[in-house]
C-alpha cells in the first residue's frame, strides 16, 4: 500500500511513550493536541533559532509543550498559557514523566489574552499560538511587542480544519483565522511570514 507524503512527513520521527502517552490522555479530556509532524517541527524550530524563552498559548495535554522543550536550550524557560485547569493538570503529568525540572516551564492557568499583554517587551524568542482564534488579532499584537527581533510567531492549526482555505466556509473561527492570515502578510514592515502544510497547517512569521 502506498503511503501518501503527508502521512509519510507525519511519521518520519516517531513518538515515544512519554508523548504517546501525553496524546492518549490528551484524547480522554478532548483535547486537539499538535500533530506529530508538528510537533517534530517545532521542536527543529527551536533548536533552529536557539530558543531558550518561549511562550506557548494553548497547552493542550503537554504533547506540543514537550516537542518544543526537547529542542530549546538547556536551561531555557517555557510558559505555557491555557483556560483550562484540567489542561495544566495533565500537561504537568507529561512533564514530570518526560524528567523536566519545574524551574524549565511555567503552566499559567488564566485567560491567554490576560496574560499576554502583561509578558515582557522583547523578551521571547518563539511564540506559539494554539488557542482559540477569535481574538487572534489582539494576541498577534501582543506576540510583536513580546518577541526580540528575528523572534519567530507560530499560529498552529491555522488551516482549521481544513476549512481556512475554503472561502465558502465562513464560521467565526475560519474568518479569524483568514482575516489574521491576511493581516500578517499585508504587515511586511513587521513580518517575514511563509505557511507551510504541515499538520493542520503553520503561518510562520519572523519578527523584523
Amino acid at each position: 500500500m502506498k503511503t501518501d507524503p503527508v502521512s509519510y512527513a507525519e511519521g518520519f520521527i516517531s513518538e515515544d511513550e512519554v508523548l504517546q502517552s501525553a496524546r492518549a490522555r490528551g484524547v480522554e479530556f478532548g483535547v486537539r493536541d499538535t500533530s506529530p509532524g508538528t510537533g517534530n517541527f517545532l521542536s527543529y524550530l527551536a533548536h533552529l533559532i536557539s530558543a531558550q524563552s518561549v511562550v506557548e498559548a494553548g497547552t493542550g495535554s503537554g504533547v506540543g509543550t514537550l516537542w518544543v522543550l526537547r529542542g530549546m536550550l538547556p536551561g531555557g524557560l517555557l510558559t505555557s498559557i491555557d483556560n483550562e485547569i484540567e489542561h495544566s493538570r495533565i500537561a504537568k503529568l507529561a512533564l514530570n514523566d518526560e524528567g523536566i525540572a519545574p524551574s524549565q516551564y511555567r503552566l499559567i492557568t488564566n485567560p491567554i489574552t490576560d496574560v499576554m499583554s502583561k509578558l515582557a517587551d522583547r523578551a521571547y524568542d518563539l511564540v506559539i499560538l494554539r488557542h482559540d482564534p477569535e481574538d487572534l488579532t489582539y494576541t498577534v499584537e501582543d506576540a510583536h511587542r513580546i518577541l526580540r527581533s528575528g523572534g519567530v510567531l507560530v499560529i498552529d492549526s491555522f488551516f482549521g480544519g481544513g476549512k481556512v482555505p475554503d472561502p465558502t466556509q465562513r464560521d467565526a473561527k475560519s474568518i479569524a483565522l483568514r482575516e489574521t492570515g491576511k493581516m500578517i502578510k499585508a504587515s511586511s514592515e513587521l513580518w517575514v511570514s511563509s505557511l507551510i502544510n504541515v499538520g493542520d497547517g503553520l503561518l510562520l512569521a519572523t519578527k523584523l
